[in-house]
Protein backbone atom coordinates (compact mmCIF):
# COMPACT_ATOMS: atom_id res chain seq x y z
CA UNK A 1 0.00 0.00 0.00
CA UNK A 2 2.82 2.23 1.14
CA UNK A 3 4.28 1.52 -2.64
CA UNK A 4 1.50 2.22 -4.32
CA UNK A 5 0.82 5.70 -2.44
CA UNK A 6 4.42 6.88 -3.68
CA UNK A 7 3.42 5.79 -7.00
CA UNK A 8 0.61 8.40 -7.08
CA UNK A 9 2.51 11.00 -5.18
CA UNK A 10 4.89 10.55 -8.13
CA UNK A 11 2.02 10.29 -10.75
CA UNK A 12 0.45 13.47 -9.12
CA UNK A 13 4.27 15.57 -9.36
CA UNK A 14 3.79 14.66 -12.87
CA UNK A 15 0.31 15.73 -13.45
CA UNK A 16 -1.68 18.54 -10.82
CA UNK A 17 0.99 19.77 -8.88
CA UNK A 18 3.73 20.15 -12.08
CA UNK A 19 4.57 23.60 -12.55
CA UNK A 20 3.24 23.24 -16.20
CA UNK A 21 -0.69 22.63 -14.93
CA UNK A 22 -1.74 25.62 -13.56
CA UNK A 23 -0.43 27.51 -17.13
CA UNK A 24 -2.85 25.08 -18.94
CA UNK A 25 -5.78 25.94 -16.49
CA UNK A 26 -5.26 29.54 -16.89
CA UNK A 27 -4.64 29.84 -20.86
CA UNK A 28 -7.74 27.94 -21.44
CA UNK A 29 -10.11 29.98 -19.05
CA UNK A 30 -7.57 33.31 -20.51
CA UNK A 31 -8.14 32.11 -24.27
CA UNK A 32 -12.13 31.16 -23.81
CA UNK A 33 -12.38 34.85 -21.65
CA UNK A 34 -10.86 37.03 -24.91
CA UNK A 35 -12.28 35.23 -27.39
CA UNK A 36 -15.78 35.28 -25.99
CA UNK A 37 -15.80 38.94 -25.11
CA UNK A 38 -15.14 38.31 -21.10
CA UNK A 39 -19.04 36.60 -20.79
CA UNK A 40 -18.13 36.35 -17.11
CA UNK A 41 -18.95 40.51 -16.97
CA UNK A 42 -21.26 40.93 -20.38
CA UNK A 43 -23.67 37.75 -19.24
CA UNK A 44 -23.48 37.99 -15.50
CA UNK A 45 -26.31 40.06 -15.15
CA UNK A 46 -28.68 38.00 -17.58
CA UNK A 47 -27.40 35.14 -15.51
CA UNK A 48 -29.01 36.30 -12.29
CA UNK A 49 -32.25 36.81 -14.34
CA UNK A 50 -31.98 33.29 -15.92
CA UNK A 51 -31.75 31.84 -12.35
CA UNK A 52 -34.91 33.89 -11.12
CA UNK A 53 -36.63 31.62 -13.60
CA UNK A 54 -37.47 35.08 -15.88
CA UNK A 55 -37.13 33.25 -19.20
CA UNK A 56 -38.57 30.23 -18.51
CA UNK A 57 -40.83 28.51 -21.05
CA UNK A 58 -43.91 25.93 -20.04
CA UNK A 59 -42.63 22.64 -21.28
CA UNK A 60 -38.47 23.15 -21.33
CA UNK A 61 -37.01 19.73 -21.26
CA UNK A 62 -35.05 19.19 -17.90
CA UNK A 63 -35.58 17.64 -14.69
CA UNK A 64 -34.76 20.75 -12.36
CA UNK A 65 -34.89 23.91 -12.59
CA UNK A 66 -31.99 26.62 -13.28
CA UNK A 67 -31.69 26.94 -9.59
CA UNK A 68 -31.80 23.67 -7.90
CA UNK A 69 -29.17 22.75 -10.63
CA UNK A 70 -27.04 25.62 -9.83
CA UNK A 71 -27.66 24.74 -6.03
CA UNK A 72 -26.33 20.90 -6.91
CA UNK A 73 -23.52 22.06 -8.33
CA UNK A 74 -22.39 24.63 -5.49
CA UNK A 75 -23.34 22.11 -2.83
CA UNK A 76 -20.75 20.18 -5.32
CA UNK A 77 -17.72 22.78 -4.89
CA UNK A 78 -18.40 24.74 -1.69
CA UNK A 79 -17.04 22.10 0.52
CA UNK A 80 -14.21 21.51 2.76
CA UNK A 81 -11.72 23.46 0.35
CA UNK A 82 -13.58 26.56 1.20
CA UNK A 83 -12.88 25.89 4.44
CA UNK A 84 -9.88 24.23 5.06
CA UNK A 85 -8.23 24.35 1.31
CA UNK A 86 -7.74 28.27 1.79
CA UNK A 87 -6.23 27.68 4.88
CA UNK A 88 -3.88 25.42 3.38
CA UNK A 89 -2.88 27.31 0.34
CA UNK A 90 -2.46 30.52 2.47
CA UNK A 91 -0.28 28.31 5.14
CA UNK A 92 2.01 27.04 1.61
CA UNK A 93 1.56 29.86 -0.40
CA UNK A 94 0.82 33.38 1.70
CA UNK A 95 -0.89 36.01 0.78
CA UNK A 96 -0.45 36.10 -2.54
CA UNK A 97 -2.22 32.37 -3.15
CA UNK A 98 -5.30 34.32 -2.39
CA UNK A 99 -4.88 36.57 -5.37
CA UNK A 100 -4.19 33.52 -7.49
CA UNK A 101 -7.31 31.78 -6.22
CA UNK A 102 -9.21 35.17 -7.52
CA UNK A 103 -7.74 35.00 -10.73
CA UNK A 104 -8.46 30.65 -11.04
CA UNK A 105 -11.87 32.27 -10.52
CA UNK A 106 -12.44 34.90 -12.63
CA UNK A 107 -11.15 32.82 -15.65
CA UNK A 108 -12.89 30.00 -14.56
CA UNK A 109 -16.24 31.42 -14.49
CA UNK A 110 -15.48 31.49 -18.55
CA UNK A 111 -14.36 27.97 -18.31
CA UNK A 112 -17.28 26.66 -16.94
CA UNK A 113 -19.37 28.41 -19.06
CA UNK A 114 -18.23 27.06 -21.90
CA UNK A 115 -18.01 23.47 -20.70
CA UNK A 116 -21.42 23.31 -19.14
CA UNK A 117 -22.84 25.09 -22.10
CA UNK A 118 -21.32 22.19 -24.68
CA UNK A 119 -22.44 19.07 -21.95
CA UNK A 120 -25.85 20.35 -22.14
CA UNK A 121 -25.93 20.75 -25.94
CA UNK A 122 -25.12 17.18 -26.28
CA UNK A 123 -27.06 15.49 -23.54
CA UNK A 124 -29.38 12.92 -23.37
CA UNK A 125 -32.38 11.22 -21.90
CA UNK A 126 -30.99 8.28 -20.58
CA UNK A 127 -32.71 4.33 -20.17
CA UNK A 128 -33.96 5.63 -16.40
CA UNK A 129 -36.13 8.83 -17.77
CA UNK A 130 -33.35 11.25 -16.33
CA UNK A 131 -31.65 13.34 -18.63
CA UNK A 132 -26.90 12.54 -18.52
CA UNK A 133 -24.94 14.78 -19.43
CA UNK A 134 -21.19 15.66 -19.11
CA UNK A 135 -17.98 16.29 -21.12
CA UNK A 136 -18.13 12.37 -21.87
CA UNK A 137 -21.27 12.83 -24.04
CA UNK A 138 -19.68 15.37 -26.20
CA UNK A 139 -16.69 13.76 -26.66
CA UNK A 140 -17.93 11.01 -27.67
CA UNK A 141 -21.24 12.23 -29.80
CA UNK A 142 -19.23 15.64 -31.57
CA UNK A 143 -15.97 14.95 -31.06
CA UNK A 144 -16.07 11.03 -31.76
CA UNK A 145 -13.61 10.10 -29.42
CA UNK A 146 -15.27 7.36 -27.39
CA UNK A 147 -11.76 6.25 -25.62
CA UNK A 148 -11.47 10.14 -24.25
CA UNK A 149 -15.10 9.81 -22.61
CA UNK A 150 -14.35 6.39 -21.34
CA UNK A 151 -11.23 7.64 -19.51
CA UNK A 152 -13.35 10.65 -18.62
CA UNK A 153 -16.05 8.88 -16.93
CA UNK A 154 -13.76 6.72 -15.17
CA UNK A 155 -11.99 9.31 -13.60
CA UNK A 156 -15.20 10.88 -12.70
CA UNK A 157 -15.98 7.56 -10.67
CA UNK A 158 -12.80 7.90 -8.90
CA UNK A 159 -12.82 11.23 -7.95
CA UNK A 160 -16.82 10.80 -6.56
CA UNK A 161 -15.16 8.65 -3.66
CA UNK A 162 -11.42 10.51 -3.79
CA UNK A 163 -13.20 13.90 -3.30
CA UNK A 164 -16.50 13.96 -3.04
CA UNK A 165 -17.31 11.63 -0.49
CA UNK A 166 -14.29 9.78 1.63
CA UNK A 167 -12.27 12.80 3.14
CA UNK A 168 -15.34 14.81 3.21
CA UNK A 169 -16.89 12.54 5.94
CA UNK A 170 -13.38 11.87 7.56
CA UNK A 171 -13.10 15.60 8.00
CA UNK A 172 -16.73 15.47 9.47
CA UNK A 173 -16.10 13.03 11.96
CA UNK A 174 -12.76 14.57 12.81
CA UNK A 175 -14.87 18.08 13.57
CA UNK A 176 -17.70 16.30 15.21
CA UNK A 177 -15.06 14.67 17.47
CA UNK A 178 -12.83 17.33 18.29
CA UNK A 179 -16.08 19.91 19.02
CA UNK A 180 -18.21 17.70 20.49
CA UNK A 181 -16.54 14.73 21.36
CA UNK A 182 -18.70 12.58 18.94
CA UNK A 183 -17.48 9.03 18.07
CA UNK A 184 -16.58 9.36 14.58
CA UNK A 185 -18.63 5.54 13.98
CA UNK A 186 -21.64 7.59 15.06
CA UNK A 187 -21.10 10.35 13.22
CA UNK A 188 -20.28 7.96 10.25
CA UNK A 189 -23.21 5.91 10.49
CA UNK A 190 -25.74 8.67 10.96
CA UNK A 191 -24.83 10.57 8.27
CA UNK A 192 -24.64 7.16 5.82
CA UNK A 193 -28.16 6.52 6.55
CA UNK A 194 -29.08 10.10 5.12
CA UNK A 195 -27.08 10.07 2.23
CA UNK A 196 -28.70 6.99 1.49
CA UNK A 197 -31.98 8.18 1.61
CA UNK A 198 -31.11 11.13 -0.41
CA UNK A 199 -29.11 10.13 -3.48
CA UNK A 200 -31.43 6.68 -3.37
CA UNK A 201 -33.98 9.38 -4.39
CA UNK A 202 -32.24 10.14 -7.67
CA UNK A 203 -31.75 13.66 -9.15
CA UNK A 204 -34.96 14.82 -8.18
CA UNK A 205 -34.57 14.56 -4.30
CA UNK A 206 -31.25 15.68 -4.47
CA UNK A 207 -31.95 18.58 -6.47
CA UNK A 208 -34.44 19.41 -3.38
CA UNK A 209 -32.12 18.78 -0.64
CA UNK A 210 -29.00 20.61 -2.17
CA UNK A 211 -31.38 23.53 -2.78
CA UNK A 212 -32.24 23.86 0.81
CA UNK A 213 -29.01 23.38 2.20
CA UNK A 214 -26.89 25.17 0.12
CA UNK A 215 -28.50 28.97 0.91
CA UNK A 216 -28.52 27.96 5.16
CA UNK A 217 -25.16 26.78 4.65
CA UNK A 218 -23.55 30.16 2.74
CA UNK A 219 -25.81 32.30 5.21
CA UNK A 220 -24.18 30.48 8.40
CA UNK A 221 -20.72 30.82 6.60
CA UNK A 222 -20.90 34.24 6.06
CA UNK A 223 -22.43 36.07 9.01
CA UNK A 224 -19.62 33.75 11.06
CA UNK A 225 -17.40 34.98 8.80
CA UNK A 226 -18.08 38.30 9.12
CA UNK A 227 -18.41 38.34 12.99
CA UNK A 228 -14.05 37.74 12.43
CA UNK A 229 -13.58 40.41 9.87
CA UNK A 230 -15.66 43.10 11.10
CA UNK A 231 -14.32 42.91 14.52
CA UNK A 232 -10.59 42.62 13.36
CA UNK A 233 -11.73 46.13 10.88
CA UNK A 234 -8.40 47.76 11.39
CA UNK A 235 -6.87 44.85 9.39
CA UNK A 236 -9.27 44.49 6.43
CA UNK A 237 -6.87 47.06 4.22
CA UNK A 238 -4.04 45.24 5.44
CA UNK A 239 -4.95 41.97 4.59
CA UNK A 240 -6.09 43.16 0.90
CA UNK A 241 -2.41 45.08 0.84
CA UNK A 242 -0.72 41.82 1.72
CA UNK A 243 -2.20 40.01 -0.68
CA UNK A 244 -1.82 42.52 -3.58
CA UNK A 245 2.43 43.14 -2.43
CA UNK A 246 2.93 39.46 -2.00
CA UNK A 247 1.94 38.87 -5.50
CA UNK A 248 3.17 41.04 -7.08
CA UNK A 249 6.97 41.05 -5.21
CA UNK A 250 6.79 37.30 -5.31
CA UNK A 251 7.30 36.58 -1.90
CA UNK A 252 6.12 36.22 1.51
CA UNK A 253 7.20 35.31 5.17
CA UNK A 254 5.57 33.14 7.79
CA UNK A 255 6.07 32.27 10.92
CA UNK A 256 10.19 32.74 10.41
CA UNK A 257 10.95 30.91 7.51
CA UNK A 258 7.76 30.09 5.67
CA UNK A 259 9.14 31.74 2.52
CA UNK A 260 7.01 31.70 -0.40
CA UNK A 261 8.08 32.22 -4.04
CA UNK A 262 5.96 33.83 -6.88
CA UNK A 263 5.92 30.41 -8.43
CA UNK A 264 4.99 28.59 -4.73
CA UNK A 265 2.58 31.01 -4.53
CA UNK A 266 0.81 30.98 -7.78
CA UNK A 267 0.88 26.66 -7.85
CA UNK A 268 -0.83 26.42 -4.90
CA UNK A 269 -3.40 29.57 -5.31
CA UNK A 270 -4.68 28.28 -9.01
CA UNK A 271 -4.18 23.90 -7.70
CA UNK A 272 -6.48 25.08 -4.29
CA UNK A 273 -8.86 27.30 -6.55
CA UNK A 274 -9.45 24.42 -9.32
CA UNK A 275 -10.14 22.26 -6.05
CA UNK A 276 -12.40 24.69 -4.40
CA UNK A 277 -14.37 25.70 -7.62
CA UNK A 278 -13.94 22.99 -10.21
CA UNK A 279 -13.77 25.51 -13.15
CA UNK A 280 -12.55 23.19 -15.92
CA UNK A 281 -12.71 20.08 -13.86
CA UNK A 282 -15.80 18.75 -15.71
CA UNK A 283 -18.12 17.73 -12.85
CA UNK A 284 -20.65 20.74 -12.62
CA UNK A 285 -21.80 20.26 -16.28
CA UNK A 286 -23.06 16.85 -14.97
CA UNK A 287 -25.58 18.55 -12.14
CA UNK A 288 -26.45 21.14 -15.22
CA UNK A 289 -27.56 18.47 -17.50
CA UNK A 290 -30.91 17.87 -15.68
CA UNK A 291 -31.56 21.43 -15.95
CA UNK A 292 -35.12 22.45 -17.58
CA UNK A 293 -33.65 24.59 -20.08
CA UNK A 294 -34.27 24.86 -24.36
CA UNK A 295 -31.01 26.57 -24.97
CA UNK A 296 -27.66 25.32 -23.38
CA UNK A 297 -26.41 28.56 -23.67
CA UNK A 298 -28.82 29.68 -20.67
CA UNK A 299 -27.62 26.88 -18.52
CA UNK A 300 -24.08 27.71 -19.31
CA UNK A 301 -24.71 31.52 -18.19
CA UNK A 302 -26.63 29.87 -14.74
CA UNK A 303 -22.81 28.06 -14.53
CA UNK A 304 -20.79 31.19 -14.71
CA UNK A 305 -21.98 31.93 -11.11
CA UNK A 306 -20.68 29.31 -9.20
CA UNK A 307 -16.78 30.29 -9.27
CA UNK A 308 -18.33 33.61 -8.41
CA UNK A 309 -20.09 32.21 -5.63
CA UNK A 310 -18.09 29.95 -4.43
CA UNK A 311 -13.79 31.45 -4.38
CA UNK A 312 -14.65 35.22 -5.22
CA UNK A 313 -17.38 35.42 -2.22
CA UNK A 314 -16.62 32.15 0.46
CA UNK A 315 -13.20 31.44 -0.30
CA UNK A 316 -12.44 35.29 -0.06
CA UNK A 317 -14.23 35.59 3.07
CA UNK A 318 -12.20 32.37 4.82
CA UNK A 319 -9.23 34.22 3.92
CA UNK A 320 -9.76 37.48 4.99
CA UNK A 321 -10.75 35.81 8.47
CA UNK A 322 -7.10 34.09 8.42
CA UNK A 323 -5.43 37.33 7.40
CA UNK A 324 -7.65 39.71 9.34
CA UNK A 325 -7.16 37.90 12.99
CA UNK A 326 -3.86 37.28 12.49
CA UNK A 327 -2.97 33.90 13.19
CA UNK A 328 -1.45 32.98 10.47
CA UNK A 329 1.25 33.92 11.58
CA UNK A 330 0.88 32.27 14.81
CA UNK A 331 2.40 29.36 16.92
CA UNK A 332 -0.42 27.75 18.74
CA UNK A 333 -0.60 24.79 20.89
CA UNK A 334 -1.35 21.24 18.95
CA UNK A 335 -0.95 17.97 18.46
CA UNK A 336 1.24 17.22 15.79
CA UNK A 337 0.50 15.24 12.67
CA UNK A 338 3.29 12.77 11.94
CA UNK A 339 2.76 13.72 8.19
CA UNK A 340 3.87 17.33 9.06
CA UNK A 341 6.53 16.87 11.52
CA UNK A 342 10.23 16.01 10.96
CA UNK A 343 13.06 16.32 13.55
CA UNK A 344 16.16 17.47 12.07
CA UNK A 345 19.53 17.10 13.51
CA UNK A 346 21.31 20.80 16.08
CA UNK A 347 19.73 23.41 17.90
CA UNK A 348 17.52 25.53 15.10
CA UNK A 349 15.82 29.11 16.08
CA UNK A 350 13.37 31.13 13.78
CA UNK A 351 15.18 34.24 15.18
CA UNK A 352 18.68 33.87 13.75
CA UNK A 353 18.04 34.80 10.31
CA UNK A 354 20.89 32.44 8.98
CA UNK A 355 19.46 29.45 10.11
CA UNK A 356 16.06 30.82 8.84
CA UNK A 357 17.29 30.75 5.49
CA UNK A 358 19.00 27.64 5.91
CA UNK A 359 15.91 25.74 7.70
CA UNK A 360 13.68 27.08 4.64
CA UNK A 361 15.91 25.67 2.03
CA UNK A 362 15.72 22.75 4.20
CA UNK A 363 12.06 22.70 3.84
CA UNK A 364 12.07 23.51 -0.17
CA UNK A 365 14.14 20.81 -1.03
CA UNK A 366 17.05 23.24 -1.87
CA UNK A 367 20.56 23.04 -0.86
CA UNK A 368 21.18 23.44 2.97
CA UNK A 369 23.34 22.55 6.07
CA UNK A 370 20.41 21.05 7.29
CA UNK A 371 19.93 17.03 8.08
CA UNK A 372 17.66 14.82 9.23
CA UNK A 373 18.47 13.29 13.01
CA UNK A 374 18.97 9.59 13.49
CA UNK A 375 18.94 8.77 17.27
CA UNK A 376 17.42 8.42 20.74
CA UNK A 377 15.19 11.13 22.89
CA UNK A 378 15.23 11.13 26.24
CA UNK A 379 11.86 12.16 27.95
CA UNK A 380 11.02 12.60 31.43
CA UNK A 381 7.77 13.26 33.38
CA UNK A 382 6.88 14.30 28.64
CA UNK A 383 10.09 16.93 28.61
CA UNK A 384 12.83 15.99 26.15
CA UNK A 385 16.13 16.05 27.92
CA UNK A 386 18.75 16.25 25.16
CA UNK A 387 16.43 18.88 23.19
CA UNK A 388 20.26 20.64 22.06
CA UNK A 389 20.60 17.65 19.61
CA UNK A 390 17.75 17.85 17.34
CA UNK A 391 14.83 20.07 16.56
CA UNK A 392 11.51 19.61 16.05
CA UNK A 393 9.97 21.30 12.87
CA UNK A 394 6.18 20.57 12.87
CA UNK A 395 3.47 22.65 10.02
CA UNK A 396 6.90 24.06 8.19
CA UNK A 397 7.98 25.87 11.80
CA UNK A 398 10.15 25.68 14.80
CA UNK A 399 8.02 23.82 17.26
CA UNK A 400 8.42 24.95 20.83
CA UNK A 401 7.64 23.91 24.10
CA UNK A 402 7.25 20.40 22.98
CA UNK A 403 6.04 17.59 25.17
CA UNK A 404 5.67 13.69 24.31
CA UNK A 405 2.33 12.11 25.98
CA UNK A 406 0.77 8.61 25.16
CA UNK A 407 -2.89 8.14 26.20
CA UNK A 408 -3.24 11.91 27.21
CA UNK A 409 -0.44 11.15 30.15
CA UNK A 410 2.99 12.69 30.40
CA UNK A 411 5.95 10.30 28.96
CA UNK A 412 8.95 8.97 30.55
CA UNK A 413 11.24 7.06 28.48
CA UNK A 414 13.52 6.46 25.15
CA UNK A 415 12.29 7.38 22.16
CA UNK A 416 13.99 6.48 18.91
CA UNK A 417 14.34 8.71 15.62
CA UNK A 418 15.12 7.13 12.20
CA UNK A 419 15.94 9.67 9.32
CA UNK A 420 13.79 12.19 10.94
CA UNK A 421 10.80 10.40 11.78
CA UNK A 422 9.87 9.09 15.36
CA UNK A 423 9.94 5.38 15.19
CA UNK A 424 6.51 4.93 18.42
CA UNK A 425 3.80 4.82 16.88
CA UNK A 426 1.90 5.40 19.92
CA UNK A 427 3.22 8.65 21.51
CA UNK A 428 1.87 12.05 20.69
CA UNK A 429 4.08 14.89 20.11
CA UNK A 430 2.38 17.82 21.43
CA UNK A 431 3.56 21.51 21.31
CA UNK A 432 3.56 25.14 19.67
CA UNK A 433 3.77 25.47 16.03
CA UNK A 434 1.82 27.08 13.40
CA UNK A 435 -0.94 25.38 12.15
CA UNK A 436 -2.88 24.93 8.48
CA UNK A 437 -6.04 23.60 6.57
CA UNK A 438 -9.28 23.41 9.02
CA UNK A 439 -7.16 24.08 12.50
CA UNK A 440 -5.80 27.44 11.27
CA UNK A 441 -9.43 28.64 9.68
CA UNK A 442 -11.00 27.00 13.07
CA UNK A 443 -8.55 29.50 15.45
CA UNK A 444 -9.04 32.55 13.01
CA UNK A 445 -12.94 32.15 13.47
CA UNK A 446 -12.60 32.28 17.16
CA UNK A 447 -11.02 35.97 16.63
CA UNK A 448 -14.25 37.86 16.24
CA UNK A 449 -17.50 38.80 18.06
CA UNK A 450 -18.67 35.04 18.65
CA UNK A 451 -15.41 34.23 20.19
CA UNK A 452 -14.67 30.68 21.22
CA UNK A 453 -17.93 29.57 20.07
CA UNK A 454 -16.32 30.94 16.49
CA UNK A 455 -14.83 27.52 16.25
CA UNK A 456 -19.04 25.78 15.94
CA UNK A 457 -19.39 27.83 13.02
CA UNK A 458 -16.58 26.51 11.59
CA UNK A 459 -17.97 22.71 12.46
CA UNK A 460 -21.62 22.98 11.50
CA UNK A 461 -20.04 24.81 8.55
CA UNK A 462 -17.61 21.18 7.30
CA UNK A 463 -20.96 19.33 8.43
CA UNK A 464 -23.03 21.13 5.78
CA UNK A 465 -20.64 21.97 3.24
CA UNK A 466 -18.92 18.40 3.21
CA UNK A 467 -22.58 16.23 3.65
CA UNK A 468 -23.68 18.46 0.73
CA UNK A 469 -20.60 17.48 -1.75
CA UNK A 470 -21.01 14.10 -1.13
CA UNK A 471 -24.50 14.35 -2.41
CA UNK A 472 -23.52 15.77 -5.22
CA UNK A 473 -20.55 14.60 -5.98
CA UNK A 474 -22.71 10.80 -5.57
CA UNK A 475 -24.80 12.31 -8.72
CA UNK A 476 -21.28 12.74 -10.59
CA UNK A 477 -20.73 9.08 -10.37
CA UNK A 478 -23.84 7.43 -11.17
CA UNK A 479 -24.53 9.42 -14.66
CA UNK A 480 -20.89 8.34 -15.27
CA UNK A 481 -21.59 4.64 -14.30
CA UNK A 482 -24.24 4.92 -16.68
CA UNK A 483 -22.39 6.00 -19.41
CA UNK A 484 -19.87 2.98 -18.55
CA UNK A 485 -22.47 0.58 -17.74
CA UNK A 486 -26.33 1.17 -18.53
CA UNK A 487 -29.07 1.94 -15.65
CA UNK A 488 -28.20 -1.43 -14.34
CA UNK A 489 -25.37 -0.30 -12.46
CA UNK A 490 -26.52 3.03 -10.35
CA UNK A 491 -27.88 1.69 -7.80
CA UNK A 492 -24.67 -1.29 -6.89
CA UNK A 493 -22.58 2.25 -7.51
CA UNK A 494 -25.28 4.25 -4.83
CA UNK A 495 -24.73 1.58 -2.20
CA UNK A 496 -20.93 0.72 -2.38
CA UNK A 497 -20.79 5.02 -2.20
CA UNK A 498 -23.22 4.66 1.52
CA UNK A 499 -20.69 1.64 2.66
CA UNK A 500 -17.52 3.87 1.80
CA UNK A 501 -18.96 6.58 3.51
CA UNK A 502 -19.13 5.30 6.65
CA UNK A 503 -15.99 3.42 6.65
CA UNK A 504 -13.88 6.82 5.59
CA UNK A 505 -15.45 8.11 8.94
CA UNK A 506 -12.88 5.89 10.85
CA UNK A 507 -10.13 5.10 8.87
CA UNK A 508 -7.70 6.80 6.83
CA UNK A 509 -8.28 8.04 3.19
CA UNK A 510 -4.83 9.56 2.47
CA UNK A 511 -4.43 6.78 -0.41
CA UNK A 512 -7.95 7.78 -1.88
CA UNK A 513 -7.02 11.32 -1.36
CA UNK A 514 -4.06 10.84 -3.39
CA UNK A 515 -5.60 8.74 -6.15
CA UNK A 516 -7.96 11.37 -6.30
CA UNK A 517 -5.34 14.17 -7.00
CA UNK A 518 -4.20 11.98 -10.25
CA UNK A 519 -7.67 11.39 -10.95
CA UNK A 520 -8.96 15.13 -11.06
CA UNK A 521 -6.28 15.83 -13.64
CA UNK A 522 -7.27 13.00 -16.13
CA UNK A 523 -11.01 14.55 -15.62
CA UNK A 524 -9.79 18.35 -16.02
CA UNK A 525 -7.05 17.53 -18.99
CA UNK A 526 -9.28 15.88 -21.63
CA UNK A 527 -12.38 18.23 -20.71
CA UNK A 528 -9.94 21.23 -21.54
CA UNK A 529 -9.17 19.39 -24.76
CA UNK A 530 -12.36 18.23 -25.54
CA UNK A 531 -13.64 22.51 -25.62
CA UNK A 532 -10.80 24.13 -26.67
CA UNK A 533 -11.75 22.36 -30.36
CA UNK A 534 -15.00 23.21 -30.00
CA UNK A 535 -14.19 26.50 -29.60
CA UNK A 536 -15.63 28.02 -32.69
CA UNK A 537 -18.90 26.05 -32.30
CA UNK A 538 -19.13 27.67 -28.59
CA UNK A 539 -18.93 31.25 -30.30
CA UNK A 540 -21.53 30.29 -32.72
CA UNK A 541 -23.80 28.86 -30.33
CA UNK A 542 -23.97 31.94 -28.34
CA UNK A 543 -24.39 33.82 -31.53
CA UNK A 544 -27.30 31.85 -32.05
CA UNK A 545 -28.85 32.45 -28.70
CA UNK A 546 -28.60 35.84 -29.04
CA UNK A 547 -30.17 36.25 -32.51
CA UNK A 548 -33.63 35.09 -30.14
CA UNK A 549 -35.38 38.46 -29.00
CA UNK A 550 -36.88 36.79 -26.35
CA UNK A 551 -33.25 36.45 -24.94
CA UNK A 552 -32.28 39.91 -24.54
Amino acid sequence: MESFNQLLLSLDGLLGSAPWFPWVLLGVGFFFTVYLGFPQIRYFGHAIKIVQGKYDKPGDPGDTSHFQALSTALSGTVGTGNIGGVGLAIFLGGPAALFWMWVTAFLGMTTKFVEVTLSHKYRIKAADGFYAGGPMFYMERRLNMKWLAVIFAIATVISSFGTGSLPQVNNIAQAMYDTFGLSKMLTGGVLAILLGLVIIGGITRIAKVTSTIVPVMAVLYIVGALGVILYNYQNIIPSFAAVFSDAFNGSSAVGGFLGASFAYAFNRGVNRGLFSNEAGQGSAPIAHAAARADEPVSEGMVSLLEPFIDTLIICTLTGLVILSSGVWTEKHMNRFERADMTIVTGSYSDKDEAQVKQLFGYLSGKPSDVGTYTGTIVVADGQPLNKGEFTVLNSRSVAEDVEFRVAGDNYSGTLKVNDGRLVNPNVDVWGNSLLHSVALTNRAFQRGFFGDYGSYIVTLGILLFAFSTAIAWSYYGDRSMIYLFGPKAVMPYRLVYVVAFFWAAVEDTTVIWNLSAVAIVLMTLPNLFGITILAKEMKDTVKDYWKDPSHK
